[in-house]
């Protein structure tokens, strides 16, 4: 038995994953998140701020302390849509090699797509049905298809919770409008897919099958797998809006420093859905974390 630990820098969220396996069983796992939004005015400002950058600097440190502390043989580190998009995002993995000796990749939305399908065929129950998986991020979406092993098609696009959050608001008419603007092409390409499952990764996702639940403290074991339909989901959406972010805050299942970021995500995986004319979506507690020590290992 091996233990190793994965570490995600998403536009949001930096995550952590501490994993026991046995060849490429998974034998024990625990995740961490820290609410770190290294994207903050990356989509306005082109850069990642001075404070962002320190308050980054330091979450990866304490996550690689960690690490280490659970007896991680290798640390596997890797910075999405954020960072890729930030003119400075290389300063940023510098300092983080110079802080703590890990090697952040920067990698492409299409790899971040590539490892989050990999990562949820581990937690499958069937995985030879034709299947799409979707990735709401902070900064940008990505649709995987694919039926088994067959990875068949990857899209990115750059509509995520924070990046719709500072360009339009919670505004739902505004949101609506400037997320099917952004995706249409990719809505017109899949419209008509044949497809048996539709999977859901990421915080949005994961959030709202929490909420669903009204899961406190949070739970992976409730939410892996957890389905939730376009009713469901209308159903949290408009609970959502009739509240404040600070009233959101208390919510059970809702990490407080995602409230004012969660109108968006679930308007993009509502307009996802009605155009696709998906009537459920399965949750995975299986994402790019578990995927990215697949693909390393």
């Amino acid at each position: 038995m091996k233990r190793y630990a994965a570490i995600d820098i998403g536009t949001n969220s930096m995550r952590l994953l501490l994993a026991e396996l046995e060849g490429m069983r998974i034998l024990h796992r625990e995740k961490e998140i820290n609410t770190t939004r290294i994207g903050q005015s990356v989509d306005q400002g082109g850069a990642i701020t001075q404070d962002g950058m320190e308050r980054n600097l330091e979450a990866f440190d304490v996550f690689v302390k960690k690490a280490r502390n659970y007896g991680a043989e290798t640390i596997f580190a890797i910075a999405t849509s954020a960072v890729r998009d930030a003119k400075n995002g290389k300063e940023f993995v510098k300092a983080a090699f110079e802080k703590t000796g890990i090697k952040i990749e920067i990698i492409s939305g299409k790899k971040e797509a590539e490892i989050g399908y990999k990562g949820v065929l581990m937690g499958l129950k069937d995985t030879a049905l034709e299947t799409m998986v979707i990735d709401i991020g902070g900064g940008s979406t990505e649709f995987i298809l694919g039926s088994g092993e067959n990875l068949k098609e990857i899209i990115s696009e750059n509509v995520g919770a924070v990046r719709m959050t500072e360009r339009v608001g919670e505004n739902e008419t505004k949101l609506r409008q400037a997320i099917k603007t952004t995706i249409e092409n990719t809505l017109h390409r899949l419209n008509g897919t044949e497809l048996q499952q539709l999977i859901g990764i990421g915080g949005t996702i994961t959030t709202l099958a929490a909420l669903h639940q009204q899961l406190e403290p949070y739970d992976m074991e409730k939410v892996h797998n957890y389905s939730l339909t376009v009713e469901n989901i209308e159903t949290v959406k408009s609970q959502l809006m009739q509240l404040t972010i600070e009233e959101r805050k208390k919510l059970k299942g809702l990490h407080p420093k995602r409230a004012d970021i969660i109108i968006a995500g679930v308007m993009i995986l509502l307009v996802i859905m009605k155009n696709l004319n998906i009537g459920k979506i399965t949750v995975s507690e299986y994402d790019n974390l578990e995927g990215l020590l697949y693909d390393q290992l």
